[in-house]
C-alpha cells in the first residue's frame, strides 16, 4: 500500500453529492444525509490531525457542519459537504500527477539481467549480478546495473535526465543503471552490484515517497493558527450581538477553510510533479516546502561541483619527445591496469586520437603505479621521486603546484619523458547552476570539502562562493551545517558516503546521483537522478514557485473568506448564500493553485538547438589535443627557436587552421543564431562573438610570424601570441560550456 487514494472514486462521490444536493429541493431529508456524511468525513480528518499532533483547519469545517444541523440550514450543510468532496477529488488528482513520474521509475525497474557465463548468456535475478560480471543489454532494455561499456553504445537517458535525444557513449565509459539501450546489443562489465547502483537508490527513494503520507501542508497550518480563532471569535460575536445562532452559522460557513484544505495541498503536489519531471525525486511535500525556503546551500566539491573523476589537462614532455607518442605509451600500460588514474590516461589518449599499442607484462607497483613493456620499451606510469629531476620536469612540478593539479609521470627505461597533469575539473554547468540558485533566493553558497585548501580555494574563486572550508571531516561538515542553520534555512548537497551525516543534519539534504546511491540516498530528502547539478537549480526554482503559489492561493482564499465573514456577521449573507460564496472562493483559490502543475513556464529549448549543442559539445572534447598543442608550442619556445620549438609552433598553427578555426566559424554561423533567443538575442551572444574575433586575430598574427622562417627576435612575440591564444581559448571554451551547452541539459 502506498497511502494514496485515486481521484476517480472521489469524482463518483462528488457526482452523488451533487445529485443529492439537487434532489434535496424535493426531499429535504437528503440534505440532512449529505450533511451528516460530510460531518463524518470532517471528523475523521480532525481525529487524524489530533493523532499527528497538528492543529488543522478541519475544525472549522466540522463546526460549520454541526451548526447547519443545529439551526436547520440543511442546504448550506449539503453545499459544504459537496465542497469537501470536490476538494478531496482535486487533491487526489494533484497527488496522482505528482506521483506519475515516480510510478514510471518503479514500473521500468528491471528484475533480471542477462549475464554472460561459460560462453552462454543466462537470465539471472538482479540480486545475483556481481561486480565484474559481463551483462548483455539488448536494444530497448534498461541497463540493470552500473557498468563499464565494453563497446560503444547509444542510450536513451530521458527517464533519469529528461534529455530527449539519445546519447552516444564510447567504450570504457561508465553507464548508469536505469538508462535504456537505444542502439544495438551492448555488453557492460558491472562495476557495482544492483543494490549499490544508481537506479536502485533512485527506486528506493521513489518507493519511500510513494509510501509516505500525503504532502504535509504546513503553510495551511500556519494560516489556520490565525484563521480558526478569528472565525470562531467573529461567529461568537455575531451570535452574542444579534442573539441569532443562524448568524454564527453563516459566519462559520463562509469561514470554512476550503482554500487551505484544498489549494495548499494542490499547489504542493503540483510542485512535486514539476520537480519529478525535471529529474528530482523528493520524499514528500514537507521537503518541497522546506526546499522552497532555503537561503543557504552547503556544497561538497568532489562529484558535486566537480565531475568527481581525474582528467588529464596537460601533457608536458621532455625535450625531443613527441606528445602523441608518450601519451600512447602511457595509455597502452594503463589500459591493462586497474590504477585509479588509468581511465583518465586512456581517455586522454583517445581524445587526442593517438595510436595506442599493446602492453605486455603489465604489473601494478603498490604506491607507484603500473609498469609494462610496449614496443620493446620498459614503460612506467604513476608516481615518481621528485628529487634529482631534470629542468623540464622541475618546471612541470611547479606548473602542477600553481594549477593545484596532480602529476602522473611517464618513464621509459627509468627516465621521465612526460608529466601528465591531472585535475578534477569543474562541471560545465556548475557556474550557471549556482547563478540560478542565487537568482532563486539562495543568497549564501558555501563549499565544504575534505580536499586540500589550495584546490578548494581555486574552486571557490572560479564559482564566486561566499565561503570555503577545506580539509573538513564528516564531523566538521555537520558542525558547519548546524552553524549555518542558526542564521537561515540550510540545504546540504553531496554525493559521497562521507556527506551522509551533513545531509541528515540539514533542513534539506540533497544527494547527487554521481557514483551510485547508498548512504546518501537513505538519509537524503531529495535525489538528483542526473549526474549534473543543474537539476538542483530546477528543483529550487520549482519548489519556490510551488510554495509561492500555495501562499498566494491561501492568502487569496483567506482574504476573500474574511470579507465574506464580515458580510455574514452583518446579516448580508444567509448560511446557504454563504456556502455558495465560499464555493466561488474555492474555485478561485484552487484554480490558482493548479498553476503549480505546469512547472515554471521556462521556454523550451528547440530540438534543432539541442542537436547543435550536442554536436559542438562533442567537438570541444575532440579539440582538447589541439588546444594543448598551442600551450605546448609556447612552452617549447622557452629554450629559444630550437628545431623542436619550430616544429611545435608550426604544428600548433596547423591545428588552429585545420581544426580550431573551422569549429569557431561553424559555431558563429550555426550555433549562436540557434541559442540567441535563449540568452538575450544578439546582445546576449555579442561577447562570445567577440571571443571568436579575438581567436581569429591571434591566429592570423601567428600565421604572419610563420609566413617566413621566424628569427630569434620574434621569440618573445611568438610566445605572447601563443599564450594569448591559449588563455582566450580556455576562457572561451569554458564560457560556452557554462552558458550555452548546459541549455540542452535542462528539461522545461
Amino acid at each position: 500500500m502506498d497511502g494514496r487514494v485515486s481521484w476517480r472514486p472521489w469524482v463518483v462521490v462528488v457526482a452523488v453529492l451533487a445529485a443529492a444536493t439537487l434532489a434535496g429541493a424535493a426531499l429535504p431529508w437528503v440534505w440532512v444525509a449529505v450533511t451528516v456524511a460530510g460531518l463524518v468525513f470532517s471528523l475523521s480528518m480532525v481525529v487524524s490531525d489530533l493523532r499527528a499532533r497538528r492543529f488543522g483547519t478541519d475544525v472549522l469545517a466540522t463546526a460549520s457542519l454541526v451548526g447547519t444541523l443545529l439551526v436547520g440550514e440543511h442546504l448550506a450543510g449539503a453545499l459544504i459537504a459537496l465542497m469537501l468532496g470536490t476538494g478531496q477529488a482535486l487533491e487526489c488528482y494533484a497527488r496522482g500527477r505528482a506521483h506519475r513520474d515516480l510510478d514510471a521509475l518503479l514500473a521500468r525497474a528491471p528484475r533480471t539481467a542477462r549475464v554472460r557465463r561459460g560462453g552462454a548468456v543466462l537470465a539471472v535475478p538482479l540480486a545475483e549480478v556481481a561486480v565484474g560480471d559481463v551483462v548483455v543489454v539488448r536494444s530497448g532494455e534498461v541497463v540493470p546495473v552500473d557498468g563499464r561499456l565494453l563497446e560503444p553504445g547509444v542510450f536513451d537517458e530521458s527517464a533519469l535526465t529528461g534529455e530527449p535525444l539519445p546519447v552516444a557513449r564510447e567504450a570504457d565509459t561508465v553507464v548508469r543503471s536505469g538508462v535504456c539501450n537505444a542502439g544495438a546489443v551492448v555488453a557492460v562489465c558491472a562495476v557495482r552490484t544492483a543494490e549499490g547502483s544508481a537506479y536502485a537508490g533512485v527506486v528506493r527513494l521513489a518507493e519511500q515517497a510513494l509510501a509516505g503520507a500525503a504532502p504535509v501542508a504546513r503553510i495551511a497550518d500556519r494560516f489556520a493558527v490565525v484563521l480558526v480563532p478569528v472565525a470562531l471569535a467573529v461567529a461568537g460575536f455575531g451570535w452574542w450581538w444579534t442573539g441569532e445562532p443562524a448568524r454564527a452559522v453563516a459566519v462559520l460557513v463562509t469561514a470554512t477553510p476550503c482554500p487551505l484544505l484544498l489549494a495548499v495541498p494542490v499547489a504542493i503536489a503540483g510542485g512535486m510533479s514539476a520537480v519529478s519531471r525535471r529529474g528530482v525525486v523528493v520524499k514528500d511535500g514537507a521537503v518541497l516546502e522546506r526546499l522552497g525556503r532555503v537561503r543557504t546551500a552547503i556544497l561538497d566539491k568532489t562529484g558535486t561541483v566537480t565531475v568527481g573523476a581525474p582528467v588529464v589537462t596537460e601533457v608536458l614532455t621532455a625535450p625531443g619527445k613527441e606528445t602523441g607518442r608518450v601519451l600512447g605509451l602511457a595509455a597502452a600500460v594503463e589500459r591493462e591496469s586497474p590504477h585509479v588514474l588509468a581511465t583518465a590516461v586512456v581517455t586522454a589518449a583517445r581524445r587526442a586520437r593517438v595510436p595506442v599499442g599493446t602492453a605486455t607484462a603489465v604489473r601494478d607497483v603498490p604506491g607507484a603505479g603500473a609498469e609494462g613493456v610496449v614496443d620493446g620499451l620498459d614503460v612506467a606510469v604513476g608516481r615518481a621521486a621528485t628529487t634529482d629531476l631534470p629542468g623540464w620536469a622541475r618546471s612541470a612540478v611547479r606548473r602542477a603546484r600553481l594549477d593545484a593539479a596532480g602529476v602522473v609521470w611517464v618513464r621509459v627505461a627509468g627516465e621521465p619523458v612526460a608529466a601528465l597533469l591531472v585535475r578534477d575539473e569543474l562541471r560545465p554547468e556548475a557556474g550557471r547552476t549556482l547563478g540560478r540558485l542565487r537568482a532563486a533566493g539562495v543568497d549564501r553558497l558555501v563549499l565544504v570539502t575534505g580536499d586540500r585548501r589550495e584546490v578548494a580555494e581555486d574552486v571557490g574563486r572560479l564559482l564566486g562562493l561566499d565561503d570555503v572550508v577545506a580539509d573538513a571531516s564528516p564531523r566538521e561538515k555537520v558542525a558547519r551545517v548546524l552553524a549555518e542553520q542558526e542564521h537561515a534555512p540550510t540545504m546540504a548537497v553531496g554525493d559521497g558516503v562521507n556527506d551522509a551525516p551533513a545531509l541528515a543534519a540539514a533542513d534539506v539534504g540533497v544527494a547527487v546521483a554521481a557514483r551510485g546511491l547508498t548512504a546518501t540516498a537513505q538519509v537524503a530528502d531529495a535525489v538528483l537522478t542526473d549526474e549534473g547539478i543543474d537539476r538542483l537549480a530546477d528543483a529550487v526554482e520549482s519548489a519556490r514557485r510551488a510554495r509561492g503559489i500555495a501562499v498566494q492561493s491561501a492568502a487569496l482564499g483567506v482574504g476573500l473568506s474574511l470579507v465574506a465573514m464580515l458580510a455574514a456577521v452583518s446579516g448580508f449573507l444567509a448560511p446557504a448564500a454563504g456556502a455558495l460564496v465560499q464555493e466561488l472562493i474555492d474555485v478561485l483559490a484552487v484554480g490558482n493553485a493548479l498553476r503549480a502543475l505546469r512547472g515554471n513556464g521556462a521556454a523550451e529549448v528547440p530540438l534543432v538547438a539541442r542537436r547543435l549543442i550536442t554536436r559542438f559539445r562533442a567537438e570541444h572534447a575532440d579539440l582538447a589535443d589541439a588546444r594543448s598543442a598551442v600551450r605546448g608550442a609556447a612552452d617549447a619556445l622557452s629554450g629559444g627557436l630550437t628545431p623542436l620549438a619550430r616544429a611545435r609552433v608550426r604544428a600548433a598553427h596547423q591545428a588552429l587552421v585545420d581544426r580550431i578555426l573551422p569549429h569557431e566559424r561553424a559555431e558563429e554561423q550555426e550555433l549562436y543564431p540557434a541559442v540567441a533567443p535563449m540568452v538575450g538575442g544578439r546582445a546576449g551572444i555579442a561577447p562570445m562573438s567577440r571571443g571568436h574575433a579575438e581567436i581569429e586575430r591571434l591566429a592570423g598574427r601567428l600565421g604572419r610570424h610563420l609566413a617566413a622562417e621566424p628569427t630569434a627576435d620574434q621569440v618573445d612575440d611568438l610566445r605572447a601570441t601563443l599564450y594569448g591564444l591559449d588563455a582566450v581559448l580556455t576562457l572561451h571554451f569554458a564560457q560556452e560550456e557554462q552558458d550555452y551547452f548546459v541549455l540542452a541539459d535542462r528539461e522545461h
